[in-house]
Parts: structure tokens; C-alpha cells; sequence
């Protein structure tokens, strides 16, 4: 290096060719760098860091799909600078060549420095055009590569300035200017980097409303966040809407995300299927060598028994990538942790040493300063990094789930009940979410661990030995609370399954329970399902109790430990301020992890039970799509079943045997038999909803299903017929007049614009039938499967339908039918009728054909016949939709869902009052009659726009703004107001204790200036012990009578909870989705049962050690209440203008989501 330097100006202390001077660096009042030090390392710094990042960036730019940006006054502006920095290195080049030309004496390093930073210039010029044809608004590479050149730049130019002051002017006044203007284009280049370039043409994100501006934003404002501070202005000005929500990134999508994890699901689940295979096939042909059965049960009797696959390793496979850059960050920021000790030491030094110069003071200080604004934003973009994987995991398992629960077998469904589902999606996804903020602390509590017991061996030496023997000690003691948790979280998530279970058919049957008066008989169950999962609660609160001692007692005995064995170890040991002050924040960094490692275990202890109950739901046998093929077997037939033996689950008795069925192209066939014959089951068959042990089964084109029990969702009425297809107004005439819905919504306050309620609570049976039917008719599929419609509705409407819609001449006249019916009025009219019984199929053909055979289907109209004379006894009006209008009265009189027995019910009433009124009977029909044809004209009459009908179903109201003290208020009265004194007290005695521990530590440093004995280091030792013990204690108690609260806090809240809505008028749960009520039972009751507490312990905990830290800072230095005032005012500042949105966000992920729909789901299913 020396030789590159020669020829360099002689500085004052010496020669210019050394690279490196004590004298002019260190021992002097104005610090300087040697003129070899300037022209080499200060100038190949940035240089090496551009060329050292060039070929990963150059790769990611290549993989980047984000469009183009078109030239900007900024990239021109950029880019011309990039050239006049390289013309302005090159300048140096060609005059350091003129100098030798004119054999004038030049050092090497005028050739090398402007040839190497001129080219690199270029690079950096190249890179800013490349970035924008690769649509990167902002670059974080070069934004680092002209900060490092200013830093550098701005040294060289003080070293320049103090040159030119010491020689009294500037020697070379060329290379001097060439600098002076280096210097400022550097510094407006870097200037310039820090804005951000437009949109680019193209991109995906630019198509948004509402893009979010975190993925535009600069790499400063990435950096810092600075891109949210709208959103947080938006959040404390007005109450947040959903219109205000910035779109989803298209990598937080759930449409992207759950394929994502379903993809590498599927493929552990082929692994594992094909490991199970070669294990069956060398173990069939060992039994085979032997003469044994090789069947897959000898080896698999029990499902449990075979390996499951690993949705651990799915996810790992699926989010490990983004979340190990977070991980990486992490990394540096516990290396940089250890900075400050070491910086701290050196200040301690300096404070010692009289003769220090004071601008080394100032270094230190700053360099402090700057180490710790690193860790800061280095672990905040780790949290990100965190938070974001947490939030994909969580939707990506809830994805997983909803999609699962749609496809598992009837069999599998036994085992999984609603509450289940409904808690893997609540409880266990969201311990997921939880996890992946400090998981990194498995690695990093270790790496921090070591690195602090190498540091403290520097400066306690071999004594650290006794504080890692204490660590030893708890992990065998930890290992059993952690094995005890696991066991205690297992029990309580299998109580709360049978709660939300319960709960759930609870709410599903309300109407009954309310009707029966069976509210407190089902409460006390549901209760006593609670006293033991609160019991669970109890023990794990101890447990936890035990461990909080354990570990935040862990750093104090280590350090006590340490310091006691260093100082009785040898007379020599003195413990003096460097090593005690360096060695405490040392200690304080093992606080953290030590402190963490029990949440941490804790949170992995729930979500591997958690992981097993998701890796047993997902691994649960899903429906065969292949079951029912969809390709033509006969020529001209539309469905087609040979020999097909079918069955609700592989263990289960066969429902149906020996069917064979061959339906042409656009015939009606006709399903009949006595209840339980087996004919939805068979309709399930051909859904491929069942097992299918043999046969064949084919369907050609697309199919529509009409179920017995009619689905409907909360939407309006038009929403539920048109069901996301394209809408046409003709068509959906058509449809409505064909099922006899016309009359209907002249009824309905709103039209087809009324909004029906969840489960269709505001229509009548034969309303939700025809609209489920209409639904079906307006699909206009090739083949409807059509399982009893007309068993909802009266005689006169089924008619209607029949001879509207499924009928020879109806609207799907041309489509292929298979009806289920009782109704042996219809049978005439269709192609055949396949008559089922037990399970089989007993005869088919048409109507005479069997009827002339005498067999079951003559048994079965002599069984019907009766029923059909009943109801054609009924009058018939010749203007038809009159009283078609009629059934839209059910609704009033309604109280049942059991749909045929109301509709029974009304005829009887309804004969009953004929019979009162014989006498004037014809009268009163007559009068009917005027009065229903002067409303008809009335309905006519009026203008055709619909008036705009109220609201049913009500959105969720989410509190806006702050949350309100009541609500502590209430928490703390739900607690108890002495249970809440008495842990702010415990939390100031030990807050109070840890003051006393520090100051006795400073009180024993001062003995190492004066001769101490053996009994007064035993004094410090043992006082020093008991205060730390003290705290221990202190802290498992508080922590203790916290959780008991808490629990006391749950068992209240909850109680109050399931009173208040068993008590609640039917009204509220005709207006409210059953999912928003499981909601507040599963979800929020776990935040209630386990986050709150945990919450307050960390609130009372950072609130009491900043409390203790700011008084004994206070005490020492009391110049420092000064500062406090300031900080606190923008503490305060920033709480105000960020608290609000975060509460309004967090209300709205528990006010909505796939949650609500979930049972809904469920029972579709």
C-alpha cells in the first residue's frame, strides 16, 4: 500500500506514503487521516461496496416484473450528474497522465483511485437507467452506495480544508477543484436518490383504486415508515371506513397466498402416500415369501398408525423464504447489541483517564448514538418482516380450512364438528399469527446467550462459569412446565370444542329453546363445560407463574452468581464501576432472551397442538372428484350408473345396492319410494357425496342441485336467484313468473331488493324452496338433480311449478330431471319413474308400465292416494295467483322450520275456519276475490321502481377512536378493585426492589478504591442476593394474583355474556349471522381467557422498569429532568395521532371476515 502511496505530500507528523498514523489520527486535539489513508481507502470504500452488490442486484433487477417508467426530468437530472461525476474523476486520470507526461513526480494512487472511482461511476449511472426500464422507483443499493460516498467525501474534504488551513493555502489547486466539485455533485446526487420515481407503465399495482403506497414508496420511507403516517393522520382525523383501506399487495391476497400453501400441502401429502406405499409393498412381499395376507390393514389397523404428512414442512416450504429475510435482519441486529457494552466500556475509560482529549468523548457518545438508531430500524424492519409472514400464515391456514371443510367426507364430518372448524380458524390460526413475532428468539436467545457469556469471560473470567451453571440448572426445570403446558393445552382446546359446539347448536335452535323456556337448563350445560376449561386455565396459570420466576429471576442469579464467585474467587478481584456497569449491560442483554424463552416456549408449546389438530383436519379423506366422471358413456344419455353400490363411508353398511340407471338426453325421470328408501341418497350419488364402493357413474354437462331443505344467505332476494351470474332482466322475468315468485314481491317490502335474512328467516318454507329453486332455473344448467322441491309448497303452487318449470312443457323443457317427489298427481306427465326400495332399485319405467305390474309402485299410490284426494279437494279460484299469494302468509305464522308440518298446520286452520263460516261461504270468497283484485291494481299501479327496503341484517358497529376508559374500568371490575391494587402494588415493590439492587451494585463498586474485607464483601453479597430475591418472588406473586384475576375477569365476562344473549328477544337473532355470535364466544373469550392478561403483565411490567430507570437516572443526574419533559410531550404526540387506527383496524379484523360465514358454510356442505 506504501508503494502506491509514493510521492504523496509529507503530512506534519511525517511522511505521506503511510496509510496509516497514530500521531495524526489519535494523539492530537484535531484528528486527521493520513494522505494515503485519503486516496485509498476513503475513495475505494463506496467503490467496493457498488461493485461487491452489483451481481446479486444485477440478478434480482432481472427477475423484477414491474413495467417500465418513462424518462422524468429526476432520471435525466440523475443521469446527467452520474456522467459529470465520471468526467470529473477521469480529469484527475488524464492530468495525474499530463504530470507524468511532463515528468513531474505522481504517486500511483492518482492513477488507480480516479480510474477505479470513474468507472464505478459509470456502473452507478448504468444501474439508475437499468432500474428504471425494470419500473424500481426507488433504489436502497445506490441510496447506500451515495451515502457512504458523502460520508467519505465529506472526511476528505475536512481533511482538504485543515491541509490548506495548516499550509496556508492550497498546494494542488487543480486536483483541489476537481474535489469541490466532486464533492457537490455527490451531494446532490445523493439528495436526488432519496425521491422516488413515478408509477411505472404496466404494473400491476397502478390498476388498484386504492393502491397501498408502502410498495411505491421510497427506500427512506420504507425504511422508516413514514409511508403509514397517512393512513394514521386519516385514523385520528375521522373514523376509519372500508373505502379508506389501501388495497392488499398482491402477495398478501388471499387468492395468491392459499394455493400457494394447498400446492405444497399436496405435495407432502403424495410424499407421504408414497412412503406408505413402499412400506405396504415390501412388507406384502416379505408375507408373501411367508404364505401371510398382505392386506394394507395388517400393517395400518389403525388410520392413527399411518404417518401423516407434514404440514409443518408445508408451511415452512410455503412463507420460510420471506420470513428468513427477516430473520437475517434480526441477525444483524443482535450482533450490533453488542456494540454498545463495548463502546460503553470505552467510555468508562475515557471518563477515567484524565488525559483523554474530549472529541474521543464525542465520537463515542455518537457512535452510541448511531449504534443503537441502527438496532432500531434494523428490528423494527424485522417485526415487519414478522408481522407480515404472521398475517400470510393466518390467512393462508384459514383458506386451508374453509376449503377443506367443502370437500371432507360424511364420515370425516362426524368426527369434525362446527365448533371445531369454527376454533381452528379463531384460536389456532391466530397462535400461528402470534408465534412468528418471536420466533426467531429460538436462534437468537442462544446466539445472544453465548455471545454474552464470551464477552463477561473477558472481563470476569472463568467466574461466568458459575451463572451458566444456573442456566443449566432451569432447563430441565423449564422442560417439564413446557411438557406439563402442552399436555394442560391439549385439554383445554378439546373443552372449548365441545363449547363452541354446543354453543353452536344453541343458536340454531334458539327459536325451540326460547319456545320450550330451555334457556337456564342449557345454560348451566354450557357453564359446566366452561368451570372445566377455566379449571385447565388455573393449572396453566400456575405453571406460568413458575416459569416468570424462573426465567426473570434467571439474569439477576446469573449476574449475582457471577460477581459473587469473581470477588471470593481471589483477594485481587476487586469489582470496580468498569467491570460491574459493563458487566450489567451485559447481564441486561441476557435479560431479554432469558425473559422471552417462556412466552416463547409457551407460544410453541400451543402451536404444536395446534399444528396436530390442523395436520388431523386436513389430513382428513376428502370426496372423489373422479366418482362421478364427466364424459358420455351411452350415446344420447345424460346420466349414466351400472352396477353402482354406494355407501356414506368406507366402514359404513351399504345405503345403496345394485342401482342402474340410464336417463336419456332431456327426459324427466322420476324418483318415488317410502321415507327412507334411499332417494336423497341417491340424488347425493350422483353429487358424488358418497362413497362409491363399485359401479360406474357418469354425468354429461353441468348440474344444478335443488336440496329438500332449501340454502339461503343473507343477500337480497334478486342476489339469491342470480347468484353472481350475469344478469338479465328477460331471463329473470321468466324465472320468477315460472316459480310462481311474482306475487311474492308485491308482498315483500322491498321487491326483489328485500334483504333476506341468514337462513332465509324472513320467508316462509315454500318461498325459500321457490327461491332456491329459481336459483337453480336461472343457472340454466344441462342437468338438474331435484330432491322434493314441491314438498315446501301447497298443492295449487306445486302445480304451478310443475307445469312452469320441471313439467314436459315448463322452462326446462329439453333439460335432463330427476325429481324426487310424493306427489303422484305429476307421475302421468313424466318420461319414467324409478321406483326405490330399501336401498334398491325395485322397478322403472313409465307411469302405466308399472302400474299395469301391480308391484311396490302401485303399493305406493294406494299409500299417496289419499293425501292427493285431500288436497284436490281444495278450491281452485280461476285467477291463480290470487292465491298463490297465500303461502307468502306463512311467514307470519311460522315457528318452525320443520316446513311440511306448518304448511299442514295452515291448511287445517284454514279448513276450520271454512267449516265456522259455511253459511257465507260463497260471499266471503267472493269478497276475497274483489279485495285481492283491487290490491292486484293497487300493485299495478304503482310506479315500477321499488322503494328502498330497510335494512335486515345490520353491519357490526365497530368502535371508533380510542378505547374508552370505561372499558379498562369495566375489565378491572370484572377482575376485582382489589386484585387490581394489589398487583399495582406488588408491581412497585418489585419495581422498587430492582432500584435498591442497582444502587446497592453502585454502592459496592465504590469499595474497590478502599481496602475491603471479608465480612463486608459478604455484607454486599448477601444484601445483594436478598433484593434480588426479593424481586423474584415479587414478581411470581404478582404474576400469579394477575392470571387468577384474570381468570376471575373470564368466568365474569363470559357468564355475563352467554346470560345477556340466551335472554336476548328472537328478533336479535333473526337480524344477526350466527357466526358474528360464535365469534365473540370463540375468538374473543380466548383474547379475554389468555392475550388480556398476558397484556396487562407486559403493560405493568415496561410501565413500572421505565418508571424505576427514569427515577434513578432522576436521582444520579437531575440535569435529565430537562429532557424528560420534551420526550414525554412527543411521546404523548405520537400515541394521540397512531393509537386510533391501530384500534379501529384491530376492531375490524374481529368484526368481519370468513368467520361469520363459517357455520353458514358448514351446513351448506
Amino acid at each position: 500500500m506504501e508503494r502506491l502511496c509514493s510521492g504523496l505530500p509529507e503530512s506534519q507528523f511525517g511522511p505521506g506514503s503511510r496509510l496509516w498514523d497514530h500521531n495524526v489520527t489519535f494523539h492530537t486535539n484535531s484528528p486527521d487521516l493520513s494522505p494515503c489513508f485519503q486516496n485509498t481507502i476513503l475513495v475505494w470504500i463506496p467503490c467496493i461496496f457498488l461493485w461487491l452488490t452489483f451481481p446479486l442486484y444485477f440478478l434480482y433487477l432481472r427477475q423484477s416484473k414491474r413495467g417500465y417508467i418513462r424518462v422524468t426530468v429526476l432520471n435525466r437530472v440523475k443521469t446527467v450528474l452520474g456522467l459529470l461525476l465520471w468526467i470529473v474523476c477521469w480529469l484527475d486520470l488524464f492530468y495525474s497522465i499530463y504530470e507524468m507526461v511532463n515528468q513531474k513526480g505522481s504517486a500511483p494512487v492518482y492513477f488507480i483511485s480516479p480510474l477505479l472511482l470513474g468507472v464505478t461511476m459509470l456502473l452507478a449511472t448504468f444501474l439508475i437507467q437499468y432500474e428504471r426500464l425494470r419500473g424500481i422507483q426507488s433504489s436502497g443499493v445506490l441510496l447506500l452506495f451515495w451515502l457512504i460516498t458523502l460520508v467519505c467525501a465529506i472526511l476528505l474534504f475536512r481533511s482538504k480544508i485543515l491541509a490548506a488551513q495548516r499550509e496556508k493555502g492550497v498546494s494542488d489547486v487543480f486536483r483541489f477543484t476537481t474535489f469541490c466539485i466532486y464533492f457537490g455533485l455527490v451531494l446532490v446526487q445523493f439528495c436526488l436518490c432519496c425521491l422516488s420515481e413515478p408509477l411505472p407503465y404496466f404494473s400491476s399495482v397502478s390498476s388498484d383504486v386504492n393502491p397501498c403506497p408502502g410498495i411505491n414508496a421510497g427506500f427512506l420511507s420504507r425504511l422508516t415508515f413514514w409511508w403509514f403516517t397517512r393512513m394514521a393522520l386519516q385514523g385520528y382525523k375521522h373514523p376509519l371506513e372500508d373505502k379508506d383501506l389501501w388495497a392488499l399487495n398482491n402477495d398478501d391476497r388471499s387468492d395468491v397466498i392459499v394455493p400457494k400453501l394447498l400446492k405444497e400441502w399436496e405435495k407432502e401429502k403424495l410424499k407421504a402416500q408414497r412412503k406408505q406405499e413402499m412400506v405396504v409393498k415390501c412388507s406384502s412381499t416379505m408375507n408373501n415369501l411367508e404364505g401371510e395376507p398382505h392386506k394394507a390393514e395388517v400393517f395400518f389397523p389403525n388410520k392413527a398408525q399411518q404417518k401423516q404428512p407434514s404440514f409443518l414442512t408445508a408451511l415452512c416450504k410455503t412463507f420460510a423464504p420471506y420470513f428468513l429475510m427477516g430473520s437475517a435482519l434480526k441477525l444483524c441486529q443482535d450482533l450490533l447489541s453488542f456494540v454498545n457494552p463495548q463502546l460503553l466500556n470505552m467510555l468508562i475509560s475515557f471518563i477515567n483517564d484524565p488525559k483523554a482529549r474530549t472529541w474521543w468523548g464525542y465520537g463515542i457518545s455518537i457512535l452510541m448514538f448511531i449504534s443503537a438508531a441502527l438496532q432500531t430500524l434494523l428490528l423494527h424492519q424485522h417485526f415487519h418482516y414478522c408481522f407480515v409472514t404472521g398475517m400470510r400464515l393466518r390467512t393462508a391456514i384459514i383458506g386451508a380450512i374453509y376449503r377443506k371443510s367443502l370437500v371432507i367426507t360424511n364420515s370425516a364430518k362426524r368426527s369434525s364438528t362446527v365448533g371445531e372448524i369454527v376454533n381452528l380458524m379463531s384460536v389456532d390460526a391466530q397462535r400461528f399469527m402470534d408465534l412468528t413475532a418471536f420466533l426467531n428468539m429460538l436462534w437468537s436467545a442462544p446466539l445472544q446467550i453465548c455471545l454474552a457469556l464470551y464477552f463477561l469471560w473477558q472481563y470476569l473470567g472463568p467466574s461466568v462459569l458459575a451463572g451458566v451453571a444456573v442456566m443449566v440448572l432451569l432447563i430441565p426445570f423449564n422442560a417439564l412446565i413446557a411438557v406439563k403446558s402442552r399436555s394442560f393445552q391439549v385439554q383445554q382446546m378439546q373443552y372449548k370444542d365441545s363449547r363452541i359446539k354446543l354453543m353452536n347448536e344453541i343458536l340454531n335452535g334458539i327459536k325451540v329453546l326460547k319456545l320450550y323456556a330451555w334457556e337456564e337448563s342449557f345454560e348451566k350445560k354450557i357453564l359446566s363445560i366452561r368451570e372445566q376449561e377455566l379449571s385447565i386455565l388455573k393449572k396453566a396459570a400456575y405453571l406460568n407463574a413458575l416459569s416468570t420466576f424462573a426465567w426473570t429471576t434467571a439474569p439477576f442469579l446469573v449476574a449475582m452468581t457471577t460477581f459473587a464467585v469473581y470477588v471470593y474467587m481471589d483477594e485481587s478481584n476487586v469489582l470496580d464501576a468498569q467491570k460491574a456497569f459493563v458487566s450489567l449491560s451485559l447481564f441486561n442483554i441476557l435479560r431479554f432472551p432469558l425473559n422471552m424463552l417462556p412466552q416463547v416456549i409457551s407460544s410453541i408449546v400451543q402451536a404444536t397442538v395446534s399444528l396436530k389438530r390442523l395436520q388431523n383436519f386436513l389430513s382428513h379423506d376428502e370426496l372423489d372428484p373422479t366418482s362421478v366422471e364427466r364424459q358420455k358413456t351411452v350415446t344420447g344419455h345424460s346420466i349414466t350408473v351400472l352396477n353402482g353400490k354406494f355407501s356414506w363411508g368406507k366402514e359404513d353398511p351399504v345405503v345403496l345396492d345394485g342401482i342402474n340407471l340410464i336417463v336419456p338426453q332431456g327426459s324427466l325421470v322420476a324418483v318415488v319410494g317410502h321415507v327412507g328408501c334411499g332417494k336423497s341418497s341417491l340424488i347425493s350419488a350422483l353429487l358424488g357425496e358418497m362413497e362409491k364402493q363399485e359401479g360406474k357413474v357418469a354425468i354429461q354437462g353441468s348440474v344444478a342441485y335443488v336440496p329438500q331443505q332449501a340454502w339461503i344467505r343473507n343477500a337480497s332476494l334478486k342476489d339469491n336467484i342470480v347468484f353472481g351470474e350475469p344478469v338479465s332482466e328477460q331471463k329473470y322475468s321468466q324465472v320468477l313468473e315460472a316459480c310462481a315468485l311474482i306475487s311474492d314481491l308485491n308482498v315483500l317490502p322491498g321487491g326483489d331488493q328485500t334483504e333476506i335474512g341468514e337462513k332465509g328467516i324472513n320467508l316462509s318454507g315454500g318461498q325459500k324452496q321457490r327461491v332456491s329453486l329459481a336459483r337453480a332455473v336461472y343457472s340454466d344448467m344441462d342437468v338438474y338433480l331435484l330432491d322434493d322441491p314441491l314438498s315446501a309448497v301447497d298443492a295449487h303452487v306445486a302445480k304451478h311449478i310443475f307445469d312452469k318449470v320441471i313439467g314436459p312443457e315448463g322452462t326446462l323443457k329439453g333439460k335432463t330431471r330427476v325429481l324426487v317427489t310424493h306427489g303422484i298427481s305429476f307421475l302421468p306427465q313424466v318420461d319414467q319413474i324409478m321406483v326405490l326400495v330399501n336401498g334398491k332399485v325395485s322397478e322403472m319405467g313409465s307411469y302405466q308400465e308399472l302400474q299395469n305390474q301391480n308391484g311396490a309402485f302401485a303399493e305406493f299410490l294406494r299409500n299417496y292416494a289419499q293425501r292427493d284426494e285431500v288436497q284436490e279437494d281444495e278450491p281452485t279460484v280461476a285467477d291463480e295467483d290470487d292465491f298463490l299469494a297465500e303461502d307468502s302468509l306463512s311467514n307470519h305464522i311460522d315457528l318452525s322450520d320443520h316446513e311440511p308440518s306448518a304448511t299442514e298446520a295452515r291448511k287445517t286452520f284454514m279448513r276450520q275456519i271454512s267449516v265456522l263460516s259455511s253459511d257465507g261461504e260463497a260471499s266471503t270468497r267472493k269478497s276475497t276475490r274483489k279485495r285481492l283484485s283491487q290490491k292486484k291494481k293497487q300493485v299495478e299501479s304503482l310506479p315500477a321502481t321499488a322503494p328502498k327496503p330497510d335494512t335486515l341484517i345490520q353491519a357490526e358497529t365497530a368502535e371508533t377512536g380510542r378505547v374508552k376508559l370505561v372499558v379498562f374500568w369495566q375489565y378491572l371490575k370484572a377482575v376485582g378493585p382489589c386484585i387490581s391494587v394489589l398487583i399495582c402494588l406488588l408491581y412497585c415493590c418489585q419495581s422498587a426492589a430492582s432500584i435498591g439492587a442497582n444502587f446497592w451494585l453502585s454502592e459496592w463498586t465504590n469499595d474497590s478504591g478502599n481496602k475491603t474485607t471479608h465480612n463486608s464483601t459478604s455484607l454486599r453479597v448477601g444484601i445483594y442476593a436478598a433484593l434480588g430475591l426479593t424481586q423474584g418472588i415479587l414478581i411470581m406473586i404478582s404474576s400469579f394474583t394477575l392470571m387468577v384475576g384474570g381468570l376471575g375477569a373470564a368466568r365474569q365476562l363470559h357468564s355475563r355474556l352467554l346470560d345477556n344473549k340466551l335472554h336476548t328477544p328472537q328478533a336479535f337473532f333473526d337480524t344477526t349471522p350466527i357466526g358474528r355470535i360464535i365469534n365473540r364466544f370463540g375468538k374473543d373469550i380466548n383474547v379475554i381467557d389468555e392475550v388480556i392478561p398476558l397484556t396487562f403483565q407486559m403493560f405493568l411490567a415496561t410501565l413500572f422498569i421505565s418508571l424505576s430507570t427514569m427515577i434513578v437516572i432522576m436521582v444520579s443526574t437531575p440535569w435529565f429532568t430537562l429532557v424528560i419533559v420534551p420526550l414525554a410531550l412527543v411521546y404523548i404526540l405520537v400515541q394521540v395521532l397512531h393509537r386510533r387506527t391501530p384500534v379501529q383496524q384491530a376492531t375490524a379484523d374481529t368484526a368481519g371476515g370468513a368467520l361469520h360465514q363459517m357455520p353458514l358454510t358448514v351446513t351448506a356442505s
